[in-house]
């Protein structure tokens, strides 16, 4: 059983989310967790709210609210989107907690203390006009590099390279226009020139695996060619403190929002194993000598075991889903992130430096931290960007979709099922709603809704039950062979995140069974001489059913509930998270957290069905929208624009 981190990307807390924001980190992170649930691994899916830096603050003063009180208020809002999507996370907090504090201090001392961590003077924007130091981001000017004239001050992105403020061509302030004065100022900047040969060895060696998308590998391998140091304090009042003396109590300086947006992977997993009273466990996927440890002991008590039936479902299950693998070593540890495109830098640059300078395995040397030796990522898997109807998101213009409107409207699961089939996987992607409606009804509804509707529906009129089959005729086996080896072919493209792939290989398996009805026509099977095989149909359709609801549940986990209530199932089929008032650990300031308890997620694996089994007239687990949506959402959004 391999320990699995999924490490989302975390949400700004600066407003509800909209669905370009979930189509990179949320859907495909969910996805991929409960698969490799399904599939028999121990899955850790951790994230939370990112509270800290400037744009809190400018927010938070336009609203007339204290930082804290605009990030608690949104914070709120973005976990009831999240659990409103069913993004089964484990551990959903934020970054203003006392655990977080904690840690981020630590690592920052740990490089420190390694020496990749060095202070330097250097030039800061201010606002003339206000006095107010500018952060890099509210900064924007033309590119030295690319000449793209909206390039940031940290960041272009349209060519990706690392920039300061100083290097933009005719820099201007995007709160008010102005023209920014740079000032000298002191701040500590993260070594990565002396990282850049570790950090070189890694991508290099993960590109030799051939695991990470193309895109992904060549641009965090490109951004090291121009590597130079990083800021990682800012000059402003919201936001951890630098732990060293001279600095702590300083008013105007913090550490950079994005320093400690990404210590919040390993904050998070600490602060969930404290919450589960074993403060130590997050060790399991983070450091491999314990994950291996723990590995090899699992398989001993494996050997030793005499017939844990639960235990061998998840083994089988387990060598399904490696159907396409070669016979290797186990992972102990498998730890992927996931965001849009975006956020590559600070994934594959900036965090596995702070990794690297943590565990002493830079130019200069160091002791490995109290963290003991941290695990990189396995893979960064980032999604390319989403539009709307043609034009990129943007709140101020009132051209957004939020993923609340959405739910509440249209049920998550044709949300998940868009983003899954069309979105923006390895190439950028476009959300119109006559291609959100078209793909609802005639795929999901006319597909995998038509199937489960007419198999239950003739069960329940010509049995009642599920009924026992005759002999099998080649037709039939056909179609069972081909659905149930289905679970190899799915899973391997899951677990690889190619996730369009792996839904339309589950919707033409679909289509194969829709196909089996045409060819069998159960429905002109009458009178007794037919019975037998009307019954040998229908058991058969109904395993088909069964098993293509557990291949679409990672996929629309709301509907394989309802599919699975439909043929006769009890309980819960797909664990749902949940949102929950908690106190922090330390300062006992309450908040909202996501989690849950994902321990019985179905296997992944064919499923016999029982005969006797018994099928009511099915409720439709899936709805068809009016044409006339279209018009509608256009015209709201036009409205709103």
């Amino acid at each position: 059983m391999t320990k699995v981190l999924s490490a989302v990307a975390w949400p700004y807390a600066n407003g509800p989310r909209h669905i370009g924001h979930v189509a990179g980190f949320g859907v495909p992170s969910d996805v991929y967790s409960r698969y490799m649930r399904m599939a028999g691994h121990d899955v850790l899916m951790v994230s939370g709210t990112d509270e800290h830096g400037t744009p809190i603050v400018i927010m938070a003063e336009k609203a007339g609210k204290t930082p804290q009180e605009f990030a608690d208020e949104n914070a709120s809002i973005i976990v009831d989107d999240l659990v409103g999507l069913g993004l089964s996370y484990d551990l959903f907090t934020r970054t203003t907690t006392a655990n977080h504090y904690d840690v981020v201090q630590k690592l920052f001392l740990a490089l420190y203390e390694n020496g990749y961590m060095v202070e330097q003077t250097t030039s800061g924007a201010i606002s003339p006009s206000t006095g107010r130091t500018l952060p890099d981001r509210y900064i924007e000017g033309t590119c030295p590099i690319c000449k793209y004239p909206e390039a940031r001050g940290d960041q272009c992105d349209n060519c990706g390279n690392q920039l300061d403020p100083t290097d933009l061509i005719d820099p201007k302030s995007k709160i008010n226009g102005e023209t920014p004065e740079f000032i000298e100022t002191q701040h500590f900047f993260l070594d990565l020139p002396a990282l850049a040969d570790a950090l070189a060895a890694w991508l290099d060696g993960r590109e030799a695996e051939g695991s990470w998308r193309p895109n992904v590998i060549k641009f965090s391998q490109n951004i090291l060619k121009e590597i130079r140091p990083r800021a990682m304090t800012r000059d402003i009042d919201w936001g951890i403190p630098v732990p060293l003396d001279g600095w702590r109590d300083l008013p105007t300086k913090r550490l950079y929002v994005w320093f400690d947006a990404v210590v919040g992977y390993l904050s998070a997993s600490i602060e969930w194993a404290r919450r589960l009273g074993e403060p130590d466990k997050w060790r399991e996927r983070w450091n491999a000598d314990v994950a291996r440890q723990l590995v090899d002991q699992t398989a001993a008590a494996s050997e030793a075991s005499t017939g844990d039936a639960t235990s061998a479902a998840r083994s089988g299950a387990q060598k399904t889903s490696e159907g396409l693998r070669d016979d290797r070593d186990e992972e102990a540890i498998i730890s992927k992130y996931f965001m849009g495109k975006d956020n590559i830098t600070f994934h594959s640059q900036i965090w596995p430096a702070e990794l690297l300078g943590a565990n002493g395995e830079g130019s200069k040397g160091g002791s490995v931290s109290e963290f003991g030796r941290l695990e990189l990522p396995s893979e960064v898997v980032s999604s390319e960007f989403m539009t709307m109807e043609g034009k990129q998101f943007s709140t101020s213009r009132g051209h957004v979709i939020y993923v609340k409107d959405v739910v509440e409207r249209y049920g998550p699961d044709p949300l998940r099922y868009f983003i899954c089939a069309a979105g923006p996987e390895a190439q950028d992607a476009d959300f119109t709603w006559a291609e959100f409606v078209q793909r609802n009804n005639s795929e999901l509804v006319a597909g995998w809704g038509n199937l489960v509707n007419r198999t239950a529906n003739m069960i329940h009129k010509n049995f009642g039950e599920i009924p026992s089959p005759g002999e099998l005729e080649d037709v039939d086996r056909a179609v069972l062979e081909q659905v149930r080896g289905g679970f190899a072919t799915v899973g391997s493209l899951i677990e690889r995140n190619r996730l369009k792939a792996a839904l339309t290989e589950t919707m033409r398996l679909v289509g194969e069974a829709n196909r089996y009805v045409t060819v069998t026509e159960p429905f002109k099977l009458k009178g007794d001489d037919q019975r037998e095989r009307l019954a040998t149909v229908l058991h058969t359709l109904a395993q088909c059913v069964v098993d293509l609801n557990t291949m679409m549940a990672p996929f629309v986990p709301f509907s394989a509930n309802l599919v699975h209530e439909v043929m006769g199932g009890e309980g819960e089929f797909m664990p749902m998270p949940v949102a929950k008032e908690v106190t922090d650990l330390d300062d006992g300031r309450p908040y909202r957290i996501i989690t849950g308890e994902y321990s019985n997620t179905p296997c992944w694996q064919p499923r016999d069905i029982t005969p006797g089994t018994p099928v009511a007239k099915p409720k439709p687990a899936f709805k068809k929208f009016d044409p006339s949506v279209v018009d509608e959402e256009l015209e709201r959004m036009n409205a709103s624009a």
